[in-house]
């Protein structure tokens, strides 16, 4: 019997607040819960307009801690009641001046299994990130879930080939990346790279965009969220570049080992003479 997991990503606009935001979030995953599926993820820093278009203090207010803030444990209680793994993006504090762009991964049945912390923080125009976020400090982890191995790379993360490979040695089948991109920047990118990383490491990724210009700025976020399969092919139609949407797709896990039998991309690594590749 195939292996086959039913996957659901949502991209959605900006709502005008956290409350409204995380309403509809939950709306849509009782949706994709009704049609089947059995892990969802939510786009980055899903509980809040992209401030990082501007660099103000007043945006420290959206952090709070993870696992223990109110949003995660909101989220422990929606995934405990539609039988989901859920992957949270949100902005964490877990002190005084040490704030973390930071997804928490939230199994089936609502227990807290861990989280990642964003590594690689941009500062350009209408991206000021490193006003509000320190690099993330916990590796790569992959998470044992209700539906498999599964691992998360942030936005401006997808740009860096070592994290993808870091989550593919660590057995990740699905990889999560929930971003905001903005048309202008990126988007001939964005069909592009996480097709080649999910070539390249032969698993499942998940490409997560927000949708809609919003209050701080005018980066136009352009949606296009998709699935795409260990050949690099998009699993089903790829949503819309100017609309909410629920993408819910079957990933057949089994694909993963066939691609790996003919292609072995990990059987002909080197990676002793990889060394100069991270040498200061």
């Amino acid at each position: 019997m195939a292996n086959v997991v039913r996957a659901a990503l949502v991209q959605t606009k900006w709502t005008g607040d956290a409350e409204s935001m995380i309403e509809l979030h939950e709306k849509y995953a009782r949706d994709a819960a009704a049609q089947g599926a059995k892990i969802m993820g939510f786009q980055e820093v899903f509980n809040a307009p992209y401030f990082c278009q501007v660099q103000e203090p007043e945006h420290y207010k959206w952090a709070e801690p993870v696992p223990d803030g109110p949003t995660v444990r909101r989220m422990q209680a929606l995934a405990e009641e539609t039988g989901m793994v859920l992957v949270v993006p949100v902005y964490e504090v877990e002190q005084s001046g040490f704030y973390y762009n930071t997804a928490a991964v939230i199994d089936a049945d609502g227990s807290y299994l861990g989280k990642y912390r964003k590594h690689h923080i941009p500062q350009v125009k209408g991206f000021w990130e490193k006003y509000y976020f320190k690099p993330g400090n916990l590796g790569w982890p992959v998470f044992d879930t209700a539906v498999g191995k599964v691992g998360v790379y942030i936005c401006y993360d997808r740009h860096f080939p070592e994290g993808w490979r870091a989550l593919g040695l660590a057995g990740a089948q699905i990889v999560y990346n929930p971003s905001a991109t903005s048309r202008g920047l990126s988007a001939y990118l964005w069909k592009l790279e996480q097709p080649a990383s999910a070539v390249a490491n032969e698993y499942f990724v998940a490409a997560i965009n927000r949708v809609g210009v919003e209050e701080y700025g005018d980066n136009d976020f352009y949606g296009t969220s998709y699935f795409v399969d260990p050949r690099g092919q998009f699993v089903g139609d790829v949503a819309s570049a100017h609309d909410e949407e629920l993408v819910v797709r079957d990933l057949d896990l089994d694909l993963i080992d066939e691609v790996r039998q003919q292609w072995a991309f990990y059987r002909d690594r080197r990676p002793d003479a990889y060394g100069p590749l991270t040498e200061a």
